[in-house]
């Protein structure tokens, strides 16, 4: 098979949503349905040790979220399905928009009952800043929720999107009955069962035919029979060019625990959804149809193998076909590295391939030469656009609790930020390290990580700072007299570059006043 056959049967899309919408759960039944596994593995549960397959680091499974993002591939219906489970929780955020500049696609989980809730508002605006095209799922439709139409208006209004509903429920909670196709013109009726996989199927040519109210009686047929006529005369057929250019979102409603609503789901979106698309480098847009080689790495994961203490480098394949035992050239070391394993993903489990193609991910073992942003080809110098660094939010001083275990706690620190865990700053004057992160969650997923994978211990104490500002100044001289004049808050991150320090908005702010030659930036990439 060529390589324009190749790229064809792909999608890779990521899945994203507010805390406990169910994302991970639709996730597992995406599996299930794809015949990537055999039984799905419980979210949240203290009597079962099964655990959600997209959930395998330990922490995931004692605490019942996601903390970083898992990448799961399978075939379904001749199609080659690149899934990746993005964390939901706010403070795991920056993960989830790396994630986002590896998927051509997304699917959108909201909680029928809560609605669109605000880490959903965040996510959607990182859609919109690529103009990712965007399918929304409407989940838990078998508890008691939001009138369907509410919830509509309520996307289009908090999301900034235009909504196109592909499918209908017929009553909700304890009087939900099924869905009706729009795309198919079926009906799909309801029954809970976490382990049945196929919904009973009714096509119907006519909807005002009255083996309707066989199936759902003749209040909900009427019922239905309205909805239809209005939602026909509001939306009409859909404008697939609309959504790929991420304009609509399509919509669906169903019960990701009950299995239902997944499968239409699944077809519908292997339809309509994007195949692998063009990428831009500072230099050029890629095509993936190109027969040369080039990628990116979004994501570097260490220990995912507790037996093996090695580190994992994400790439996502943006043209031509990768081949293992190649060797490629990674554009900011300005060097040749040969390839000689690769393997494919299931959550944690991975297999060694041999070849990949255009919006496959595939992980490289790393020992130390990859960071998040990197970008290989088969020559070309040209970088993929970056995946900055943004400002983090809190920040605590690391204080080592064994002195013993120094080189270990070192290492650790050193790895988990280079999997974009948080951000490490240390001080030029001193020896003194701060942590920077989105949300407080963060640090007790480095503590328990730096205990459990490094066997270092360590304490974050609160330290006066508002903002770690990059700077940069067109005059040399400037610039040095400025990281004269602030030498007590002046920091490098991780990559070396110097970091200011700003104690407070205010102090902040009479800084850039009192040095208005000095650029001061909130994100690394500049």
């Amino acid at each position: 098979m060529g390589l324009k056959e190749e790229i064809a049967k792909r999608r890779t899309f990521g899945i994203i949503s507010h805390p406990d919408a169910g994302k991970t759960t639709l996730t597992e039944k995406l599996l299930l349905f794809g015949g990537a596994i055999q039984k799905a593995g419980a979210v949240k549960s203290s009597k079962i040790n099964m655990h959600a397959r997209s959930d395998w680091m330990e922490i995931e499974k004692q605490r019942g979220i996601s903390v970083a993002t898992s990448v799961m591939a399978f075939e379904y219906e001749g199609m080659k399905v690149n899934l990746l489970d993005t964390p939901g929780h706010q403070d795991f955020a920056e993960d989830t928009y790396r994630t986002l500049t590896a998927v051509d696609s997304v699917v959108m989980v909201v909680d029928c009952v809560k609605g669109v809730e605000i880490q959903t508002e965040k996510l959607m605006e990182v859609c919109r800043m690529r103009n990712t095209p965007v399918i929304s799922f409407i989940n838990k439709m078998d508890r008691e929720g939001k009138d369907p139409y509410d919830l509509l208006e309520e996307i289009e209004g908090r999301l900034n999107i235009n909504v196109h509903p592909l499918s209908w429920p017929i009553g909700i909670g304890k009087t939900f009955k099924g869905v009706y196709s729009l795309y198919d013109k079926s009906l799909r009726l309801f029954q809970p069962s976490k382990q049945r996989l196929y919904e009973e199927t009714v096509k119907l040519s006519d909807i005002n035919s009255p083996d309707l109210e066989k199936f759902i009686g003749e209040k909900d047929a009427n019922q239905l029979r309205e909805d239809v006529e209005l939602l026909q005369d509001l939306y009409g057929d859909l404008d697939v060019d609309a959504y790929l250019n991420g304009e609509i979102a399509p919509v669906f409603f169903g019960s990701a625990v009950n299995n239902f609503g997944v499968k239409e789901l699944l077809d519908t979106f292997l339809k309509i959804s994007p195949k692998p698309l063009a990428r831009s480098t500072d230099e050029r847009l890629v095509e993936p149809t190109e027969e040369k080689f080039t990628g990116f790495i979004f994501k570097v994961h260490a220990n995912m193998d507790p037996k093996h203490r090695n580190r994992i480098a994400f790439l996502r394949i943006c043209s031509g076909k990768f081949e293992r035992g190649s060797t490629y050239y990674h554009t900011r070391q300005h060097k040749k590295f040969r390839i000689s394993q690769a393997t494919a993903f299931m959550a944690q489990d991975k297999e060694t391939i041999d070849e990949a193609w255009p919006g496959d991910i595939i992980g490289l073992y790393d020992t130390g030469n990859f960071k998040i942003g990197d970008t290989l080809s088969e020559g070309e110098t040209g970088t993929y656009k970056g995946i900055p660094s943004f400002s983090p939010e809190i920040f605590r001083e690391v204080i080592n609790r064994d002195a013993m275990k120094t080189k270990q706690l070192e290492k650790g620190l050193n790895q988990l930020m280079d999997e974009g865990v948080a951000q490490l700053f240390s001080y030029e004057l001193g020896a003194r390290k701060a942590v920077g992160v989105v949300g407080q969650l963060q640090f007790e997923v480095i503590q328990y990580r730096l205990k459990n994978e490094y066997g270092a211990s360590a304490d974050f104490v609160p330290i006066q700072v508002h903002k770690a500002c990059w700077f940069s100044a067109k005059d040399p001289k400037k610039l040095e007299a400025f990281i004269d004049s602030k030498q007590r808050h002046i920091a490098r991150d991780k990559d070396g570059k110097l970091v200011f320090m700003a104690e407070s908005r205010a102090w902040l702010q009479m800084v850039q006043d009192n040095f208005p030659e000095i650029d001061f930036h909130f994100t690394s990439e500049f």
